[in-house]
């Protein structure tokens, strides 16, 4: 198959989210009804990879977690980022990124464990992280009731561009060991 590249190339560009090479394979197979091994799947994804690395194109191929994705190039993202702050619609409120950072550093969590670490119910707001797909639910709770338990979803790594929970930012990144309380002795 000769234009076996530009399939896989139309797969990834139609992908919503980061598409894995098994779901590449299944289209590519269930279209031509024949095998394609790993192998020529993964030189074809190599020379797409290669082809949007030329420094005139805007978007470039790159892999996320199990999948592989078009983004646009890191030079590119101060105008993108200009955009994404007038589509207001998809942005997380403070309280959604408040309870969006719990459950990431702490999953699998249960909303009681949430509410305890923010102080205010959270109801709202795992309603429309679970709508917006950035959590699941991953399971129930051995404690009493059998709360359920959250965590962080594929769609999540994909939303900020990270491959692993791995690349959270530590604490130790965040906090500032030049603040001081009282006077300094000398």
């Amino acid at each position: 198959m000769n234009n076996m590249e530009q399939y896989i190339e139309a797969l990834i560009f139609a992908s919503e989210q980061a598409i894995r090479m098994e779901e590449i394979m299944y289209c590519l197979q269930a279209a031509f009804e024949r095998d394609f091994t790993n192998e020529e799947v993964t030189d074809a994804i190599g020379r797409i990879h290669e082809k949007y690395q030329h420094h005139s194109l805007a978007i470039e191929l790159v892999k996320i977690g199990n999948g592989y994705q078009f983004l646009t190039k890191k030079e590119y993202h101060a105008v993108i980022n200009l955009l994404q702050l007038q589509r207001s619609k998809k942005k997380l409120s403070q309280a959604a990124l408040e309870t969006l950072a719990i459950i990431a550093y702490k999953q699998p969590v249960t909303k009681p464990d949430i509410e305890q670490i923010r102080g205010v119910n959270c109801d709202y707001s795992i309603q429309k992280l679970l709508e917006k797909e950035l959590i699941a639910i991953v399971g129930k709770s051995e404690g009493l009731g059998k709360p359920i338990l959250y965590g962080t979803s594929n769609l999540f790594m994909d939303y900020f561009g990270i491959n692993s929970i791995e690349e959270l930012p530590q604490l130790k990144d965040f906090t500032n060991n030049t603040a001081t309380i009282g006077e300094q002795s000398e």
